[in-house]
């Protein structure tokens, strides 16, 4: 019941989103729309509706997988550096390859955020101290480190300003034609349910997934190769979101329960209309301009993880 109401949210804030924009277009004149309404929600609205919902579930879905392979419920792209190394591979493209294309820049950035995040998992299995905060701590750090770095090498390139392009999630210069790199996160999806029972043994830590027979190690790159790819796939294309991987899969965690082949659907959902919800606000907010849903949801996001800080730390 509850994937079927759901599904009905999702589908009317998809809806709702078409008719939603500096351009104004009113749902009660869907049935005569002129030349011009038509190229708008064809050009600009369906293709950003649809850059939403492939972001929202996308990382969603990165940040349940990493917080099972990690076994820490606060571990997210965000908070494990990937994001910030996703931004350094751009912006190494940038200066080793200039005028390079979209591909060169997904594929350096994809070969730095994976590189980061098996280090961060390095990182943190070394750590003696295994809090549930302190481990996301640590990368939070890591991802600070990674974005100074890249913030040197920009100002000494000058592409201080083409950096800032990626800093802050973005989704209105979104246009037929400069997303469908994010399709690539469709098959990543199907993926990560085909491994979700995997995923779920390996969250029962890696001496238990061994003695059960399965490659723990493997099964945990890949999970992070998928991570790498939508986490690219989404700052390429829309800048950082943060928060995202981090409070929906908490979310669903706490309600649903950590079987992977059971809230994987639940967590996939609830990113996309969550996502749509802050992508709504955004435009709304302060129309006809616009607030970078970065932005908001950083803060709506932000809010929410000091909820679950709080919630967590009473069960520990």
């Amino acid at each position: 019941m509850i994937r079927i109401l759901l599904v009905l949210m999702l589908l009317i804030l998809s809806f709702l989103s078409l008719f939603v924009g500096v351009k104004d277009i009113s749902i009660f004149d869907i049935h005569q729309l002129d030349k011009d309404e038509l190229l708008v929600i064809f050009v600009s609205r369906i293709p950003r509706m649809v850059a939403v919902l492939i972001a929202g579930v996308g990382m969603s879905i990165s940040g349940l997988i990493v917080q099972q392979i990690s076994l820490n419920k606060f571990v997210s792209p965000t908070t494990m550096g990937t994001l910030d190394a996703c931004k350094m591979g751009i912006l190494f493209s940038m200066i080793l390859f200039p005028g390079s294309g979209m591909i060169t820049k997904m594929v350096l950035s994809f070969v730095i955020a994976l590189a980061a995040s098996m280090l961060f998992l390095n990182i943190s299995s070394k750590i003696k101290m295994r809090s549930l905060i302190f481990i996301p701590l640590v990368g939070i750090v890591f991802g600070n480190i990674l974005s100074a770095i890249s913030t040197f090498f920009a100002y000494k390139y000058n592409l201080v300003q083409n950096m800032e392009g990626w800093l802050i999630g973005d989704f209105s210069a979104i246009i037929k034609g400069n997303y469908e790199v994010l399709y690539l996160g469709i098959p990543i999806v199907f993926m990560s349910y085909l491994y979700a029972n995997k995923f779920t043994i390996v969250g029962l830590g890696h001496e238990t997934a061994t003695s059960l027979g399965l490659n723990a190690k493997r099964v945990t790159y890949l999970g992070l190769g998928f991570v790498a790819i939508t986490s690219t796939v989404v700052v390429l294309t829309a800048g950082v979101i943060p928060f995202l991987g981090l409070i929906v899969p908490n979310i669903v965690s706490l309600i649903f329960g950590d079987n992977l082949k059971k809230t994987i659907g639940l967590t996939a959902l609830i990113g996309a209309i969550f996502l749509l919800i802050c992508d709504l606000i955004s435009r709304t907010l302060i129309a006809p301009y616009e607030i970078p849903i970065g932005l908001t949801v950083s803060i709506i996001g932000g809010i929410i993880f000091l909820v679950l800080i709080l919630k967590r730390a009473k069960h520990v």
